[in-house]
C-alpha cells in the first residue's frame, strides 16, 4: 500500500511537471509574438473571448493564460474589461485538455508510443536553434504528460477488491444537493491543493473509469476544479497592483457564478449533457462518460461565458467594488506602479514586459526633480527649506524605485528567456542606473543651493534665466527619451534623443563662456562665477544620463526592430 500511494504521487508529479514542461516549451516557442497578440486585443469583449481560448488552446494551460492577462493588467497593457473577455476564453479554450486526456490517454496505451516520442523530443531540444528547443521541450513534456497519465492509472488501488472502501465512497452519493455539493467541494480543494485542474481533470477522469465514482460524481467535482483553478491567478496577483487582484477575482467570481447555477439546475443540465452526446454519436462505447465528463465542461464553460459576457461592466464594478487600493497605493509619494515587491515571478517572459511599463513610469517619477530645482532656484528664505526637501526626498525616492526594480529582475528566471529579453533586462539595468543618478543630480543642486546660501552667494537675474533655458532643453530631453521607452518595439532611430543633447551641450558651452569673458571684466564676482558653473555643469550630467538611457533603448532592441543609426 506505501509502495502503490508513493508510486502514485510520483506519477501524479510526473503528469504535473509534464504539463508544465509542455505549457512552457509551448509559450516560449511561440515567443514574444504571444505577448504582442494578448496585447493587441481591442476593448470588443467577443474578441478577447476568442482570444483566451486561442492562446490556452495553443499552450495547454489556462493558468498561464489568468497569470498572462493578471501580469498585462498590472503592467497597463490590457484594460480590466479587457482581461474579464481574455479569462472567460481562458476558461473554454482550458477544456481541450479534458478531451485529448479522454481520447487518447484511455483509448489507446498513449503511453507506448510516448517512450519513443522522447527521443525525438531530445533531438529537438540539442538544436541550436532556440525555437526548434523549445518544440523539443514541449514534445518531452507532452510525452512526460501521458507516461505520469499511464503510471496514476496503473497505481490508484483497486477498490473493487475492497467492497468495504468501495461501498464508503459511494456511500456519499444519492443524498441529492448535499452530495453534489460535497464533491464540488474535493474537487476545489483538490486542484487547490495541485495546482492544477488539469491534473484533477485527469484524476477524476481515472476514478470515473475505474468505476470509483459515478457519473454525478465525477460532473460535480469538475464543477469545483473550476473553482480551484482560480487560485493560481489570485496567488499570482497577490503582489501586484489593485488592477491586477481586480483581474484575478474576476476569474473567481466568473467561476463561481457558474458553478452556482449549474448546481442549481443540476439535473437538467447532466440530462443536456446526455442528449448532446448522443446527438454527436459519442454514446454506446466504453468511452462515453468519459466523453460525458469532457462535453460537461466545455459546455458549462460555453454556456457561462454566454451568459456572463453581457455582464462584463456589471463584473468590473463589482471587484472594483469589493477590491479597494491598498493605503499604500493611494499614498501620495511615488512608487512601484507595476511590478511586486516580492514573491517569484510566475510568467519570465511576461514579468519583462511589466518592467517596461515601471522603467516608463520611473521616468515620470525622475522628471519631476525639474520642477523642484527650478523653485528652489527662486525660492526666499522662508520657502527654499521646503523644497530643498523634495529634491532629497526625490533622490531617496529613486534610490528605492532603483532597488526594488532591480531586486524584481533578479527574481526574473533569465534560463527560460528568449535572447531578446535577456538583452532587453541587460539593458533595464543600465536604465534605472541613470535614472537613479538622476535622481543624485537633483540632491546635488539643493547641496550646491544650500552651499551659495551659507556663503551668501546669490544668483543674479540673469544667471537664474540661464539656468531655466537650460531646464527647458533637459525637459525636451526628458521628452525624448520617454518617448523612446515607450516607443521602443517600433522607432527606428534615437535622432530626437541626440538633437535634446546636443543642444544642452551647446548651450553649456555658450553660458560657460560668456561667463568666463565676465569675469574677466568682473573678477570680483569670481565666486559667484564658480557656483554657477557648478550649475550648468550639473545640469550638463544630467543631459548625459538622459541620452544614455535613450542609448539603452538602443541597445536593447537592436536585436529586433530598433536601428540606431547615430550610436
Amino acid at each position: 500500500m506505501i509502495q502503490m500511494t508513493i508510486t502514485l504521487l510520483g506519477a501524479l508529479g510526473m503528469f504535473l511537471f509534464g504539463m508544465n514542461m509542455l505549457s512552457s516549451g509551448l509559450q516560449k516557442a511561440a515567443g514574444a509574438g504571444l505577448r504582442k497578440f494578448v496585447a493587441s486585443i481591442t476593448s470588443n469583449p467577443f474578441k478577447g473571448v476568442l482570444t483566451g481560448m486561442g492562446v490556452t488552446a495553443t499552450i495547454q494551460s489556462s493558468s498561464a493564460t489568468t497569470v498572462m492577462v493578471v501580469s498585462f493588467v498590472s503592467a497597463g497593457i490590457l484594460s480590466l474589461k479587457q482581461a474579464i473577455g481574455v479569462i472567460m476564453g481562458a476558461n473554454i479554450g482550458t477544456t481541450m485538455t479534458a478531451w485529448i486526456v479522454s481520447i487518447f490517454g484511455f483509448k489507446a496505451d498513449i503511453a507506448t508510443l510516448a517512450v519513443p516520442l522522447m527521443a525525438v523530443g531530445f533531438i529537438l531540444s540539442i538544436s541550436k536553434r532556440n525555437r526548434m528547443r523549445s518544440i523539443g521541450e514541449a514534445v518531452t513534456g507532452f510525452c512526460l504528460l501521458f507516461l505520469g497519465l499511464s503510471f496514476m492509472k496503473g497505481a490508484v488501488p483497486d477498490l473493487r477488491e475492497t467492497p468495504e472502501a468501495l461501498a464508503f465512497i459511494t456511500g456519499f452519493s444519492g443524498k441529492g444537493i448535499a452530495s453534489t455539493l460535497l464533491f464540488v467541494m474535493a474537487g476545489t480543494l483538490l486542484t487547490m491543493i495541485l495546482q492544477s485542474s488539469s491534473a484533477t481533470v485527469a484524476l477524476t477522469l481515472i476514478f470515473l473509469d475505474m468505476g470509483y465514482i459515478g457519473f454525478d460524481m465525477a460532473a460535480a467535482m469538475v464543477m469545483g476544479e473550476n473553482i480551484g483553478t482560480t487560485i493560481t491567478a489570485n496567488i499570482a496577483a497577490a503582489m501586484g497592483n489593485v488592477n491586477a487582484r481586480r483581474a484575478a477575482l474576476a476569474h473567481t467570481v466568473f467561476n463561481v457564478f457558474g458553478v452556482i447555477w449549474v448546481v442549481c439546475l443540476f439535473r437538467p443540465f447532466i440530462a443536456l449533457i446526455g442528449l448532446i452526446i448522443n446527438a454527436v454519436g459519442l454514446d454506446g462505447s466504453a468511452q462515453t462518460p468519459l466523453y460525458s465528463i469532457s462535453m460537461l465542461h466545455t459546455v458549462f464553460n460555453i454556456v457561462n461565458t454566454c451568459i456572463l459576457i453581457w455582464f462584463t461592466p456589471q463584473i468590473e464594478k463589482l471587484v472594483c467594488l469589493i477590491i479597494r487600493p491598498r493605503a499604500s497605493e493611494t499614498a501620495d509619494s511615488p512608487k512601484l506602479m507595476y511590478i511586486g515587491k516580492g514573491g517569484a515571478v510566475s510568467t519570465p517572459e511576461l514579468a519583462v514586459s511589466e518592467a517596461e511599463k515601471e522603467i516608463q513610469h520611473f521616468g515620470q517619477v525622475v522628471r519631476e526633480d525639474l520642477q523642484y530645482i527650478r523653485l528652489a532656484l527662486r525660492a526666499g528664505e522662508a520657502d527654499f527649506p521646503k523644497w530643498q526637501e523634495k529634491l532629497v526626498k526625490y533622490e531617496e525616492i529613486t534610490d528605492k524605485m532603483e532597488y526594488e526594480i532591480a531586486n524584481f529582475l533578479n527574481r526574473i528566471d533569465r534560463s527560460v528567456l528568449s535572447d531578446q529579453s535577456n538583452n532587453k533586462i541587460r539593458a533595464m539595468y543600465r536604465i534605472i542606473g541613470e535614472m537613479e543618478s538622476l535622481g543624485d543630480s537633483g540632491e546635488s543642486i539643493a547641496r550646491l543651493l544650500v552651499r551659495a546660501r551659507e556663503h551668501s552667494q546669490k544668483l543674479s537675474e540673469k544667471h537664474i534665466a540661464d539656468i531655466e533655458s537650460m531646464l527647458d532643453l533637459i525637459s525636451d530631453a526628458y521628452g525624448a527619451m520617454s518617448f523612446n521607452l515607450k516607443h521602443a518595439e517600433r522607432i527606428r532611430n534615437i535622432e530626437n534623443a541626440f538633437t535634446a543633447e546636443q543642444a544642452i551641450n551647446e548651450k553649456r558651452s555658450e553660458l560657460r563662456e560668456a561667463e568666463l569673458k565676465l569675469v574677466e571684466e568682473h573678477p570680483e564676482e569670481y565666486f559667484e562665477s564658480v557656483f554657477y558653473f557648478d550649475l550648468i555643469e550639473r545640469l550638463e550630467e544630467m543631459g548625459d544620463y538622459i541620452i544614455n538611457i535613450s542609448q539603452a533603448v538602443a541597445g536593447k532592441t537592436r536585436s529586433s526592430s530598433f536601428v540606431t543609426e547615430n550610436a
